[in-house]
């Protein structure tokens, strides 16, 4: 560069010689005025040309040792720093939504896979020569729950699917039977004969004071009922669909019986399945259908907890 610029120079000069050579014999000729003006012309041209070069030249200068500045430490943070940020939000798992969580409240048809045949109920005692009444293994349920919005893409392994966590429980009833005392021996009692109500009057005495061996007391109802707790994953299906199909794959479930079984056992747990479907019908408002088995696998001393529920259930948002 410095080369260019003293070629220039040297050009300058050059030309500046000629100009003054060919002049010369003119500013003889003039007056001595005339030729100092133009020599003081002359001299503030080239002043102005060197000025001129002198910029050319500080510019060049300034623009080579831009380019070979290298990036400051300060961008270069500033460059790593937006990269880290990136990374983190591409590895950062998927939050869910404001509205994907929902409280509901259930109901409809149960359906046990055994009646009880148990000392409570009526039904095992004497051989069931008394007719013990036997109960229902249908009847029905009621209960409330809610999910939790765990992710929104099954922690980015499946788009547009959810999985939530599930806390539910349900009240099952399964009919009351009329249950009449019996004395031992006693053939076709009324209503059926329940053996803890018969030892409870065998003890007692009618009104003229005899010992009640007639088996004339009641016992009023006995009712077969099932409480039931359930905590289980729930995958929900089409997310940002108004219609949204589900399935729990298994779930735990815990069974508390009443009357208690023969053995004074309440509590059975298990299994549980279900599968469903929910409909939003107007803003976080949403109807919905499921059916439900619970398996528990063995018997609660005697008592078989298995069973069957299907209903709706409306849900709410939140």
């Amino acid at each position: 560069m410095m080369n260019k610029t003293k070629l220039v120079l040297g050009m300058a000069t050059a030309t500046l010689t000629m100009a003054s050579v060919l002049v010369a014999p003119q500013a003889v000729a003039g007056s001595k005025a005339q030729h100092h003006a133009e020599v003081d012309a002359m001299n503030s041209k080239v002043e102005a040309l060197e000025a001129q070069l002198q910029a050319m030249q500080y510019e060049l200068q300034a623009l080579r040792a831009e380019s070979s500045r290298p990036v400051s430490n300060v961008d270069s943070a500033k460059v790593q720093e937006l990269d880290q940020w990136m990374n983190s939000v591409k590895s950062e798992p998927a939050r869910k939504d404001s509205n994907d969580s929902m409280v509901f409240f259930r109901g409809g048809f149960a359906y046990n896979d055994q009646v009880r045949n148990d000392l409570l109920t009526g039904n095992q005692f004497a051989g069931n020569l008394l007719g013990g009444g036997v109960t229902d293994q249908e009847g029905w349920y009621t209960g409330a729950g809610f999910d939790f919005g765990l992710t929104d893409d099954v922690w980015g392994m499946m788009n547009n699917t959810e999985v939530m966590a599930e806390l539910m429980f349900e009240y099952k009833n399964f009919g009351a039977k009329k249950m009449t005392s019996a004395a031992p021996g006693a053939t076709n009692p009324t209503g059926g004969a329940n053996p803890l109500c018969t030892t409870v009057n065998l003890a007692a005495v009618d009104d003229t004071g005899v010992p009640g061996l007639a088996g004339t007391a009641d016992c009023n109802n006995v009712t077969v009922t099932q409480f039931t707790l359930t905590a289980a994953p729930k995958i929900k299906f089409m997310k940002g669909n108004k219609f949204r199909p589900w399935i729990i794959p298994v779930g735990l479930g815990i069974h508390v019986i009443s009357p208690p079984s023969n053995g004074v056992t309440v509590l059975n747990p298990g299994a549980m399945f279900a599968a469903g479907a929910e409909y939003t019908i107007w803003k976080e408002i949403k109807l919905g259908m499921d059916a439900r088995y619970h398996w528990t696998g063995y018997d609660a001393d005697g008592v078989n907890t298995n069973g069957l529920t299907a209903g709706g259930y409306l849900g709410i948002g939140f």
